[in-house]
């Protein structure tokens, strides 16, 4: 395979982490890796915690140094986009017309962010989180004594609110369900997580939603659907991002939601691949589903490299993601679009819990607040890896089993 030339549009996470685990795996032939950003490629998560609240360098969150792509022989084009794929011809086509030729592709183009409907969207002062220049711009306002409207409450939205909140800026966040995260986590998880932020300072705007900004040349006020005036010197809006599929259905792949990959990253175009935000990847266990987590950004892309080099081990990863919150940690594993029993190991207004999504009795995902170890880590023998190993072998559980404290889970997997 040293004769391959593989090409990745997209330095991302998953395309960075595709070039890595090349090189890692032993593959000694051309690796091209093409970014629109300007940046080296980073890690997303602190740009909505511990980045924002200037605690983290910007130089800790590189997936790699600059050395590295060099010495690994990694070709690195940054701040240049890709204009089309032609599949036939076996060529990518950039910015400024050079031609890429390519044995094997990976489109790693990730999402952006959902267009701003409402009026007065132009004015100065309303951001949107996504790369580190978003996040700079909004560092530069975000001081104590300042006055912040977040919209929408999901993972982004409620990051933002307490990473705000704890440089001492005063918060009102706009949500269109009864609590924060009610969609993914459910609302008896949503109300612990309302509680908490009322605690903090954050004044819940809650089954409302913006409907105008105002102000003269920048943003000043937010008036909602509902008639509430919020008064403000920023906004920042957390209304979830888009894949990049355009430039892979022009070339005649397969997209929904997503570019299609099967259960080994391919796409419908022959000798292309795709990995991370992007994709919605054929699950042995989820079935279709687009996820937006770094940990999917990073497993896909190392699931992507090893199809590239022949493997045909199917993308099985049970999804995980993590959330922090002031002081607070949410760990959740799997995926449950929808579930008809949550039921919870630990009382939930004592804000540390598991909580288990059953569907026809059996686990399709769980969350832990403060609780459950890390499922990422081999030597962590904790509750949510117990969960992982339920999930992943869909045991039928009794939910009496779960619930008890006495019971571990441990055994519940190995009795199947």
């Amino acid at each position: 395979m040293s004769n391959l030339r593989i090409v990745i549009v997209g330095a991302s996470l998953a395309g960075a982490t595709v070039a890595v685990t090349l090189r890692e795996d032993g593959f000694d032939g051309e690796i091209r890796l093409i970014g629109a950003e300007a940046q080296l490629p980073y890690n997303r998560p602190p740009l909505s915690k511990g980045y924002l609240r200037q605690q983290e360098r910007f130089e800790d969150q590189l997936v790699k140094p600059a050395a590295y792509y060099a010495e690994q022989r990694i070709e690195l084009t940054r701040g240049m986009r890709a204009t089309a794929i032609d599949a036939k011809q076996k060529v990518v086509a950039l910015e400024g017309g050079e031609r890429v030729v390519y044995d094997r592709l990976v489109v790693a183009t990730g999402g952006r962010n959902r267009a701003l409907s409402v009026p007065g969207a132009n004015l100065e002062g309303i951001f949107q989180l996504r790369t580190v220049e978003d996040c700079d711009r909004i560092r530069t306002i975000a001081q104590r004594g300042r006055r912040a409207v977040v919209m929408g409450l999901g993972f982004i939205g409620c990051e933002v609110s307490a990473s705000l909140r704890q440089l001492g800026v005063e918060v009102a966040a706009v949500e269109g369900s009864r609590v924060p995260l009610a969609r993914v986590l459910g609302e008896e998880v949503g109300r612990v997580l309302a509680d908490i932020h009322r605690e903090k300072g954050v004044a819940l705007i809650l089954e409302d939603s913006v409907a105008t900004f105002e102000g003269t040349g920048r943003v000043e006020r937010v008036r909602t659907r509902n008639g509430r005036v919020l008064e403000c010197d920023m906004v920042v809006a957390g209304i979830g991002i888009l894949p990049n599929s355009e430039l892979a259905a022009a070339a005649g792949a397969q997209v929904d939601n997503g570019v299609l990959v099967d259960e080994r990253c391919r796409t419908s175009l022959p000798d292309v691949f795709a990995a991370g935000d992007v994709t919605n990847h054929l699950h042995p266990i989820f079935g279709r589903l687009r996820v937006e987590h770094w940990n999917n950004g990073y497993q896909q892309g190392l699931a992507a490299a090893r199809s590239l080099l022949g493997g045909t081990q199917p993308y099985d990863y049970v999804h995980s993601f993590w959330s922090d919150q002031y002081e607070h940690a949410i760990e959740y594993v799997g995926f449950a679009a929808s579930w008809d029993r949550l039921v919870f190991r630990g009382r939930p207004e004592s804000r540390k819990f598991l909580g288990f999504y059953l569907k026809d009795g059996i686990v399709r995902a769980a969350v832990g607040l403060n609780r459950g170890g890390d499922p990422e880590d081999p030597k962590t023998d904790g509750e949510l890896k117990a969960a992982v190993d339920l999930i992943r072998n869909r045991v039928a559980v009794d939910p009496a089993k779960l619930i008890d404290e006495s019971v571990d889970l441990r055994r519940l997997v190995s009795a199947r």
